[in-house]
């Protein structure tokens, strides 16, 4: 009997429904090599769902992510519906809210240099030779999760007397969430090269203070044969360029993580490339690492790749078919050294009829599967 998994697919904004739909192609392709039945359901996330309910993350949604093996995320966001008023229903909010009920904690952002593209990055080839790390980051804790507030205050309250606005947002961490994500660093690393770079800002925040001691505590008693190092943040942030091949795993909180690893995508030359995963105790969510970029939705010229590289992590993770996952792979390695680009990874000596639309590159993968 053919193995069948329900994916639970979120096009959401922008360029979401044209990059999605290449990685069900993907998945299509995959299910006939493997003979298994990939069911995709649509459902609504981010400003598309504010457009059709006002909710950014619908109770719709939510069960269906819920009852689904796995969710397939495309983008959330745009100017459509940005605001200033707190109140406001914003895309992000669904993607936040998401990530929370489902329990995922951990966002895997794997950052590897595709020999095709190393022309794209805008480090020297010596400097981004060998560069393969994963971060991991903490995803349902910290700023993006704490108690906020803005208020006016009135005259003679602040510390200079003057009235004006007041805003805060609380940084918090259980011990818990720093064990745990810890753990999954640890792990990591134990598959890989056996290094962990744990990034914290403990010269300042009492977070990361906390932060360090508990990963230092959990590294000595479990996993002794792992190499630790602490990296500040801002240190990381230099590091990153002048000497990225020298990481392995990176660990660290939520808002930290989401700058460097942006910064770590910059030195594969696009975040057209990168996908990521993240995980928790039960159903896992995956989505490419780019934003929706509105600027070009609709105009059949956005890259599907990162995209069609979380369906390899989705099946590597959430469906154990790691055969399936190095075809992925292998099938986007091949496009890319037969010169086949999208704009965006185009330069001025690609051939302008090796550059490819959206759905041509989707097909150009599905095809090598």
């Amino acid at each position: 009997m053919k193995k069948t998994y329900k994916i639970c697919c979120l096009p959401g904004d922008g360029i979401g429904p044209e990059i999605i739909a290449e990685g069900k192609k993907v998945l299509a392709a995959v299910g006939k090599r493997y003979g298994v039945d990939f069911q995709c359901e649509d459902a609504l996330i981010g400003g598309a769902a504010i457009d059709a309910c006002g909710d950014p993350l619908p109770e719709e949604t939510l069960a269906a992510a819920r009852a689904s093996d796995a969710v397939l995320l495309a983008s959330v966001g745009g100017p459509k519906w940005d605001s200033t008023d707190p109140a406001a229903p914003r895309p992000e909010q669904g993607l936040l809210r998401i990530r929370k009920e489902l329990g995922l904690y951990t966002n895997l952002r794997p950052v590897q240099i595709f020999a095709a593209l190393a022309d794209a990055s805008t480090l020297r080839p010596e400097v981004i030779d060998g560069v393969d790390m994963m971060i991991v980051r903490e995803l349902t804790g910290g700023l993006y999760f704490g108690k906020r507030e803005r208020f006016y205050e009135e005259p003679g309250a602040g510390a200079a007397g003057a009235p004006g606005q007041r805003a805060y947002d609380t940084l918090e961490y259980r011990e818990y969430e720093i064990e745990r994500i810890a753990r999954q660093a640890f792990e990591a690393a134990r598959k890989r090269r056996g290094k962990v770079s744990s990034v914290d800002k403990a010269n300042v925040l009492e977070t990361s203070r906390m932060w360090r001691e508990i990963v230092h505590r959990i590294g000595a008693a479990e996993y002794p044969d792992v190499e630790l190092e602490d990296v500040l943040v801002d240190n990381a942030a230099m590091q990153l360029i002048s000497r990225p091949a020298d990481f392995d795993v990176v660990v660290t909180e939520n808002m930290f993580g989401d700058i460097l690893s942006d910064e770590a995508a910059q030195i594969t030359g696009s975040l057209g490339m990168l996908a990521s995963a993240s995980l928790g105790d039960g159903v896992a969510l995956y989505e490419p690492s780019h934003g929706s970029a509105p600027d070009i939705a609709g105009q059949g010229v956005a890259n599907p790749l990162a995209q069609i590289l979380s369906v390899e992590m989705m099946l590597r993770y959430s469906f154990n078919m790691g055969e399936a996952a190095d075809a992925v792979r292998a099938a986007v390695t091949a496009v890319l050294d037969e010169g086949w680009r999208t704009r965006d990874i185009a330069d001025a000596s690609t051939p302008a009829d090796r550059i490819l639309g959206t759905a041509a590159m989707g097909d150009e993968v599905a095809k090598r599967i």
